[in-house]
């Protein structure tokens, strides 16, 4: 639409959009305040620990033996457990995660299951009632050798102390257990075995293989929420000394230093572990062959791996007679970290080329947004189906095909795992958030993280997740399966669009299109830095992008992180002004030329032909002076008003008079409900661009409609919203004006001749 407007017209204008916009709050502005926690002097307004921070502390001495012929642990430790904390104890709690497979476990009865069309057979196994024991039997609690009195609820243990534990004091108490290890494959589960029946060989990841303490914090006191499957670990940090009796010919990778390398490996795996140490590609210490023939010969002889690590959080490790091992040096910021890979031959070649690789890049990459990696070493072990994370080792999958072939897919999802396991060494095992209560504190900002690396691997790397455009799906989707992200790990329905995908996305538009990189960079860092080796809550994530920054992003947490709403901003409308001159020998003429371009209506043309003839045409004297007016004309005293409102203009009037501006008044509506930016791209007439970038905060007295007036001196041909899908906004459709259509393809194709009727239901028609 074309409209013309007098010059001292356009302030009063902007003051009533003003007004009219000013009448309608946007809640969606208003600060986060009391749906934050309280600061207080453990945790501070500004995201940071408080100068009275305490967390406890958790010492383990283990020694546990695989057995290999009938799968099970067993197990003896010693914890020393540390009350740092302002409050007396009269208990302790701790995780008895194996429960999860007890007989008695209650996670099957609370999950729900449904039979589809077409099943596999894995997930029909899980239907089937399993009398698999898998469960804790402990075998004595004793501290000072003496009994200690517990009870056990579930996948929770709670041990009463003789008398309360006081700030500062510390308590050491002994348990022997044993269990049965769970067929990985056939039942699922976090850690487990995987059984190859070419080879009639084992190979074991395992983890959640012991009793451990459960966090005690200023903000939850004991989290011992039950482990249901979903929501993963919270732990405390401490030492540990582990010792792993295995049969003598497997290869053991562990949390934490080797300690008696020597005994366990030949002197030639040993010199290739040195030479390991300083090469810029990965060593292989044992060998694809070597491995072929460990497979062969069962050894009944025993090794014991001694493994230490310090301020770690938890502890796993892998076992198996099949595994090749290569490894080599990482440079951290003048440290040497070891990246390892243990794998089976059924990984080939596929780990042998990338598995070592991945682990380094990402170490590297994370180090330089976070904190450098500060542990020694950082496995990554192959075993089919499985992404799993703990300090310093990870189970991921990636298999070839038997043939040792492989599909793009099956490279880059094993590449994609690998990074995202091993980088949740920074999230959460050292920033380390509770995962049984906030799975985004750990997956969303390692997805995003992972994200970053995989860029940095390849260019135009299959992401996944990160990328806004690839979550459009989901917030588009039914909201009646949708939470927001500040949901409970065990009550997300949809946990890796939410969690993961949602959580990612949204940390990649802050750092693209809301911060802009630098600010976002040095807050994300700043995070990092401020909770490593220390428990943070949303809140201290939340306040310390903030403080870090001068950014308030309230509304973005709020709509991001609290809500469900999704981003579908509109074009709904534009009006097109210009400057009244004034001057009649211009503005005359072009009324006139407008006046004889506009177009006939329906009835005027039909009556062209129906009247052939009127009245005043068939009698001339009905006419009088105004059938012979031009309405258009102008005379010289029209000229010398215009001459005089010309010369009583001031400087600053007739700078804006005599410039050639095209104003457009843009009206947007959000109908997703979710404010973001807009991000404009204008193209004018003469085919240029420019991009215009408008701040959330312009829906801040408004979230519903706006309008905002831009000035050009060219005329305007197209203006699109989000043109670089930045946003994830749901409806692409109406991001242009004038509208532009995205075709929609369809299939053509035709049925071939079976002689029989197709049936209707078989085909799946509705």
């Amino acid at each position: 639409m074309y409209r013309i407007i007098a010059i001292f017209f356009l302030s009063t204008l902007f003051s009533i959009k003003s007004f009219a916009q000013d009448r309608k709050h946007a809640y969606k502005f208003e600060q986060l305040g009391t749906m934050l926690s309280t600061p207080n002097v453990y945790r501070t307004a500004s995201g940071a620990p408080g100068h009275k921070y305490w967390q406890q502390r958790a010492d383990y001495d283990i020694s546990v033996e695989l057995n290999d012929e009938n799968q099970s642990i067993t197990g003896k430790e010693v914890i020393t457990y540390k009350n740092n904390s302002p409050d007396p104890l009269s208990y302790l709690w701790l995780q008895l995660d194996q429960n999860l497979f007890a007989k008695d476990s209650e996670t099957p009865q609370t999950t729900t299951s449904s039979i589809t069309p077409s099943m596999e057979i894995k997930e029909l196994q899980k239907l089937i009632d399993s009398d698999f024991d898998g469960g804790f039997k402990l075998l004595s609690i004793k501290s000072g050798g003496k009994k200690l009195k517990y009870t056990i609820n579930k996948t929770m243990m709670r041990v009463d102390l003789p008398s309360s534990l006081k700030p500062g004091q510390t308590y050491s108490l002994s348990i022997d257990w044993k269990y049965n290890i769970n067929d990985r494959i056939k039942l699922g589960g976090r850690s487990g075995y995987e059984y190859f029946p070419e080879d009639k060989n084992y190979l074991y990841a395992i983890a959640q293989f012991f009793p451990r303490m459960a966090v005690y914090d200023d903000y939850n006191g004991w989290q011992h929420k039950q482990f249901l499957g979903q929501g993963e670990f919270t732990l405390p940090f401490g030492n540990y000394k582990v010792k792993i009796t295995a049969p003598s010919d497997h290869i053991i990778g562990a949390t934490g230093s080797l300690q008696n390398a020597s005994d366990v490996l030949s002197s030639q795996e040993m010199s290739r572990f040195n030479k390991s140490k300083t090469s810029k590609t990965p060593v292989i210490i044992v060998t694809q062959k070597e491995a072929e023939e460990r497979e062969k010969n069962r050894s009944t002889k025993k090794k014991t791996w001694v493994f230490h690590a310090e301020n770690v959080r938890d502890f796993a490790f892998a076992s198996s007679r099949k595994f090749i091992w290569d490894a080599m040096g990482v440079n951290i910021n003048g440290k040497t970290v070891m990246a390892m890979s243990l794998y089976p031959k059924e990984g080939n070649p596929l780990w042998e080329k990338y598995s070592t690789e991945a682990v380094a890049h990402t170490l590297r990459i994370y180090s330089k947004y976070t904190i450098n990696y500060p542990y020694p070493v950082a496995y990554s072990v192959h075993t089919d189906n499985i992404g799993m994370e703990y300090p310093m080792m990870c189970f991921n999958f990636g298999r070839p095909d038997r043939d040792g072939t492989y599909s793009s897919k099956i490279k880059y999802a094993m590449i994609s795992v690998i990074i995202h396991e091993v980088g949740h060494n920074f999230f959460p095992m050292i920033i380390n958030s509770d995962e049984r209560q906030w799975t985004w504190m750990d997956e969303g900002l390692n997805s995003f993280m992972q994200f970053m690396a995989e860029q940095a691997w390849e260019r135009n790397y299959p992401s996944r997740r990160g990328p806004a455009e690839n979550i459009v799906s989901y917030m588009k989707g039914s909201k009646e399966i949708q939470e927001p992200i500040m949901t409970n790990s065990e009550q997300i329905i949809q946990l890796g669009n939410n969690a993961y995908g949602k959580a990612a996305t949204a940390l990649n538009i802050l750092r693209e299109t809301v911060m802009g990189r630098e600010l976002f960079d040095y807050a994300f860092k700043e995070y990092a830095r401020r909770w490593a080796f220390k428990h943070p809550t949303p809140a201290d994530f939340f306040r310390t992008m903030e403080d870090a920054s001068a950014v308030d992003l309230d509304w973005f947490w709020r709509g991001w992180f609290y809500e469900t709403d999704h981003v579908d901003i509109s074009i709904e409308d534009i009006n097109y002004y210009r400057l009244d001159s004034k001057d009649p020998s211009v503005e005359l003429p072009l009324r006139q030329l407008a006046a004889q371009e506009k177009a006939l209506t329906i009835t005027e043309k039909r009556n062209q032909k129906d009247i052939p003839e009127t009245a005043v045409e068939k009698n001339p004297a009905l006419k009088d002076f105004y059938n012979a007016y031009n309405e258009f004309s102008f005379s010289e005293e029209d000229k010398r008003k215009f001459e005089k409102y010309k010369s009583e203009m001031g400087a600053d009037e007739k700078q804006i008079y005599d410039s050639t501006y095209h104003f457009y008044e843009i009206k947007f509506k959000n109908i997703g409900g979710l404010v973001m930016p807009l991000l404009l791209d204008f193209t004018f007439a003469d085919s240029t661009k420019r991009s215009v970038k408008i701040p959330a905060e312009i829906w801040r007295r408004n979230e519903n409609e706006i309008s905002k007036v831009f000035s050009f001196t060219k005329e305007v041909a197209q203006v699109s919203l989000d043109p670089l899908k930045e946003t994830a906004d749901t409806d692409v459709e109406n991001n242009n004006f004038p509208r532009v259509s995205t075709p929609t393809k369809f299939e053509l194709f035709k049925r071939k001749s079976t002689g029989i009727s197709p049936n209707p239901m078989r085909d799946g028609a509705r």
